[in-house]
């Protein structure tokens, strides 16, 4: 007898303390709480406008509903934001951020100011694999990539940690071009707001899918000139733009380019920082992957002409991981063309 009321006892005080942390689920934890969904861009480019179009959707699919708001952190070339979260924002899963695609290549080549690391950070899914392009405006008589190697073609940029300082500035530098670039914008909308008062003459980069979807009719007109474009292969939308490693003048450059190039694989990522339980990352994970497959989100994206080749936190997590990874030769020839700013 003794012993069953030892026994009973016994459960009783291992179910008790078992209690409370059963209680707290990833719905409880949610349940009540705010996500803070930050971008490092100015309002109403295109990491802007797909984070908060995935915002509006993230919340109906994380267990617990919680309220999700958007919020720009411009500065660095984005380089802020992803500072911010891997050092200041709570690691509960209560920040994500939409990281810019250059952050591991500038990690990877030891760049300046970099105080994360995209291996810490937890993935949790990327939107679209559109190439980045370097354009020209209609008004300046620039039509190709061999335009620029004859005369200069003033280009805006972010800042020096973003792809529209790194691309122009690596193609001036292995292939010859003459592009100047001007730095300092917050975001894309305003430099294409400098592109129309002819401040600048074209964007060191944008995203293919950002222009389709934010100035269509541009693309229509023909204002926008498409003079290389950023990936691995090129677009089956841009047949005849080369790629940056297409303009190589030896195997040595290509495989620079193609380095600089290969984060386009995971062009509009979410991610949350380290240190999170990994039973809330999984569920930030399925929730993008349900928001990605949500009739409503869909048929907005294509309302907006936002491009969606949706892919999983996982599988973008081991592109970031393999870039930061690259071979120590190509990451040191990518690191000086970044010091060389």
């Amino acid at each position: 007898m003794r012993r069953m009321v030892f026994t009973l006892f016994t459960a009783l005080l291992t179910a008790a303390f078992a209690a409370p942390a059963a209680a707290q689920s990833v719905a409880d934890f949610y349940r009540g709480k705010t996500v803070t969904m930050a971008v490092g861009t100015s309002p109403g480019g295109d990491y802007d406008l797909r984070m908060r179009m995935v915002g509006r959707y993230l919340g109906k699919y994380i267990p617990g509903n919680p309220t999700v708001v958007a919020t720009n952190m411009p500065g660095a070339g984005q380089m802020l934001v992803a500072n911010w979260l891997a050092n200041v924002a709570p690691k509960d899963g209560t920040a994500i951020v939409a990281l810019s695609q250059n952050l591991p290549v500038y990690q990877a080549t030891g760049a300046a100011g970099v105080r994360y690391d995209v291996r810490q950070f937890n993935w949790i899914g990327n939107t679209t694999d559109t190439p980045n392009v370097i354009n020209a405006w209609h008004s300046t008589g620039i039509r190709t990539i061999e335009d620029v190697m004859q005369r200069e073609l003033v280009v805006g940029a972010t800042g020096t940690a973003s792809g529209s300082f790194l691309y122009p500035y690596a193609l001036n530098q292995l292939v010859g071009t003459k592009f100047k670039i001007v730095t300092g914008y917050p975001g894309g909308n305003d430099i294409n707001l400098a592109m129309e008062r002819g401040e600048v003459g074209g964007r060191g980069s944008n995203s293919w899918a950002s222009w389709k979807s934010t100035r269509p009719q541009w693309l229509a007109e023909k204002k926008v000139i498409v003079l290389v474009q950023v990936g691995v292969k090129r677009s089956a939308e841009l047949p005849d733009i080369p790629t940056l490693q297409d303009l190589a003048k030896n195997e040595a450059d290509r495989q620079v380019l193609t380095f600089i190039s290969v984060d386009t694989a995971i062009s509009r990522p979410l991610v949350t920082n380290g240190g999170v339980p990994r039973e809330r990352v999984e569920a930030l994970r399925r929730a993008f992957d349900a928001v990605m497959k949500d009739p409503e989100f869909l048929a907005e994206a294509e309302k907006s002409k936002t491009d969606i080749s949706a892919m999983t936190g996982e599988e973008a997590q081991k592109i970031a991981e393999a870039t930061v990874n690259a071979p120590a030769e190509v990451r040191e020839r990518a690191g000086k063309l970044i010091e060389g700013k």
